[in-house]
């Protein structure tokens, strides 16, 4: 692993704060810490953060989640493992975070409707923002 280019943490920890606090509101989201955290771990998957892979996969066992979920993630469109309504979260996931390519279409979107509150859609828009967010920080300053 190399050195982090610049110790962000300490330069800009009060912005670092706010995406902590971020975090923190989630939490307490009715989608559920298991929900965010499966979307969390396969933005990071798309992104390639190994820090936030690995953060992600321990949150995912530390709340009772299995290895067999957590190993099928990346491959979770032709998995059985998943519910309806996590693929539905997924593909919103992949879609925000390849935004430039995606449009965030209706048809990534309007799936969300049968599944999530109006709320809990715009929760997890904020989730997938963070994410790749903090993803874009940690890979680029060599986290």
């Amino acid at each position: 692993m190399t050195k982090p280019r610049l110790p962000y943490y300490e330069l800009s920890g009060e912005a670092l704060e706010g995406f902590r606090q971020i975090k923190h509101c989630l939490e307490d989201s009715s989608l559920g810490l298991v929900l965010i955290e499966l979307v969390y771990l396969r933005i990071s998957q798309i992104n390639g953060c190994s820090f936030c892979l690995n953060m992600h996969a321990k949150s995912l066992r530390d709340q009772g989640e299995s290895s067999e979920r957590i190993d099928a993630l990346a491959g979770w469109r032709v998995s059985h493992l998943f519910s309806a309504r996590e693929k539905a979260a997924l593909t919103w996931a992949e879609s925000v975070t390849d935004i430039a390519n995606s449009h965030a279409e209706d048809r990534d979107y309007l799936p969300l409707k049968d599944y999530f509150s109006d709320k809990e859609i715009s929760d997890l828009t904020f989730a997938i923002a963070l994410m790749n967010g903090l993803n874009r920080v940690a890979v680029s300053m060599r986290q």
